[in-house]
């Protein structure tokens, strides 16, 4: 029996070592490998036509500089939604509930975009600080206030991802909790209950993809600034 409600978002350990470095790994060994035959089976054509259709729509207000990084954008996303869906199985755990995990992937990649807009455009990047038609008189502020913004965003990527992810799993923990601890008082509530948490499931599901692609979309939208 967990003592707190937040015990499931603590690394688990076996024999004093962290399996954070096992499910952080488990998801790559379950991608299908590409055969050398012509055709493939269903899983593998699924799972190319998905890669295909969302790197094409994630490059899509991209320039040519920025289709550099389709092969890192398309990875990470792919890594994050499996990641995401296997943590809502029993028994196990999910990094990306945790903000080091996340931002450990948003600073650099984050970073990575601020240095290509000032390699490659300067003047657009450092006018991204100072809209054109400032009054003078706020042009301290604006400059201070964009500053803050733009240093803030990989905060705002770690912890939009962590937050919906930590209160989706939590939720369910709460239901389900509910709903065992009705069954033999009120079975007719607890069934109740148990409905709405499936429909919570399925919440969580839909939930976990599109966290990860706004994760990939927000980088894109950085990247687009730079290139």
């Amino acid at each position: 029996m967990m003592t707190s409600f937040f015990d499931q978002f603590s690394s688990p350990l076996f024999f004093g070592l962290p399996l954070i470095a096992v499910a952080i790994t488990l998801p790559w060994m379950l991608y299908p490998n590409p055969a050398s035959r012509w055709l493939n089976n269903r899983l593998t054509t699924t799972q190319g036509w998905f890669i295909s259709h969302f790197t094409n729509q994630l490059m899509l207000p991209l320039n040519v500089m920025g289709h550099k990084w389709a092969l890192l954008l398309t990875s990470l996303m792919i890594f994050l939604i499996t990641t995401n869906m296997l943590g809502l199985l029993p028994y196990t755990f999910t990094p990306t509930t945790q903000l080091s995990f996340n931002m450990g992937f948003a600073m650099p990649l984050w970073l990575a975009t601020v240095i290509i807009g000032m390699r490659n455009q300067p003047t657009i990047a450092l006018g991204h600080l100072l809209p054109e038609g400032t009054p003078i008189l706020l042009i301290p502020m604006l400059i201070i206030i964009e500053t803050i913004s733009l240093f803030i965003r990989p905060l705002a990527l770690g912890v939009r991802l962590t937050a919906n992810l930590t209160a989706g799993h939590l939720l369910i923990q709460l239901i389900a909790t509910a709903a065992f601890v009705l069954a033999p008082i009120m079975p007719t509530v607890a069934i109740l209950t148990f409905m709405v948490l499936l429909l919570l499931t399925l919440l969580e599901v839909a939930v976990a993809m599109i966290q990860a692609y706004v994760f990939v979309l927000l980088l894109s939208l950085y990247l687009q600034e730079g290139v």
